[in-house]
């Protein structure tokens, strides 16, 4: 009877390893059909080294933890590299702190032509937007102003930011513009949220982030000190403005000094990185409904990084 045994037991052993080899092909082998997603990625090279060459067989894209196949990456520049970019200022004294203003006039002076700029100043009931996106330089560099410091009092930086995607102008073409992104200059305290714990979260934030990645829209974030955050310091626990920025793959940096030293740095670094962007298309697995589907983009190429939202929509796949 027990002569039986050994083989079933070979048997159990080879199926327990056909399984887990499939397995891991799945995971290894990306899928070859889906919807088409597209979302914008930048190189980040690892500190002191060169831009590396990136190819789409460098390309690693993981959606909820499945490979997708990489159907194209294309570099956003000559005939691609347009971009529409608004700047958002925190209509307060904050804004107008330091060379700020004349740095973000020789940042927007030095934008290439390809870039469209539109200005908007976060205000209590949403952004205002003083300059409509144009590819004159110059108009969008004069449309920056002093502020009077009481406007956004109580306002919401991360409500500004969602209404102003809400309200970005949908070109004649839906070819015109490659990206669109923000470059975000406030605080990032929110007057609107009343909940000061520390293990809150906002749920403007949370508002925001998803329009922003549903739109495709890239976040820069500088956070500025600001006279609230330091009168308050449990204010500090309420700033999500780093999450806002990395949660829709683009960078934050935190300008920690009320001293009105120069902000150039960071704009450079902005203008560095809004170069070495491209345009990854994906086959994406649709699940019953559309919505927010969990993605994952990296490269195997020593010394480098890519960068891109956290999340992309997927639309419904067929019934």
């Amino acid at each position: 009877m027990h002569k039986n045994h050994p083989p079933l037991l070979l048997l159990s052993a080879a199926a327990l390893l056909l399984a887990s080899t499939q397995w891991a092909m799945a995971q290894s082998s990306p899928a070859t059909d889906g919807v088409p997603v597209s979302m914008v990625v930048t190189v980040q090279p690892h500190h002191g080294s060169d831009v590396p060459k990136i190819s789409a067989d460098d390309v690693v894209v993981n959606q909820n933890h499945a490979r997708a196949k990489v159907v194209d990456w294309v570099p956003l520049q000559g005939d691609h590299a347009g971009l529409e970019l608004f700047i958002l200022l925190d209509d307060s004294r904050d804004s107008s702190r330091g060379s700020l203003l004349d740095d973000l006039r020789h940042f927007i002076l030095a934008q290439p032509a390809t870039t469209q700029i539109g200005v908007a100043y976060m205000r209590i009931g949403g952004p205002k937007i003083v300059q409509s996106l144009t590819a004159d330089h110059t108009l969008a560099a004069g449309a920056l102003h002093p502020s009077p410091g009481s406007l956004a009092n109580g306002d919401s930086p991360y409500s500004s930011l969602s209404e102003l995607i809400k309200q970005w102008p949908a070109g004649n073409d839906a070819t015109a513009s490659d990206r669109r992104e923000v470059l975000m200059i406030s605080n990032g305290v929110d007057g609107q949220f009343a909940d000061f714990a520390s293990d809150k979260h906002d749920p403007s934030v949370d508002s925001a982030i998803e329009k922003a990645q549903r739109a495709g829209v890239v976040v820069f974030a500088i956070r500025l000190p600001g006279e609230d955050r330091a009168s308050s310091p449990t204010s500090q626990s309420r700033n999500f403005l780093s999450e806002v920025a990395y949660e829709t793959g683009g960078e934050s940096y935190d300008h920690q000094s009320g001293a009105p030293v120069s902000f150039a740095p960071y704009l450079d670094d902005s203008t560095h990185q809004l170069s070495r962007q491209y345009r990854l298309t994906f086959l994406a697995q649709p699940q019953k409904k559309p919505g927010m589907q969990s993605v994952k983009v990296r490269t195997e190429v020593p010394h480098a990084e890519l960068v891109s939202a956290q999340k992309v929509y997927v639309p419904s796949g067929p019934q």
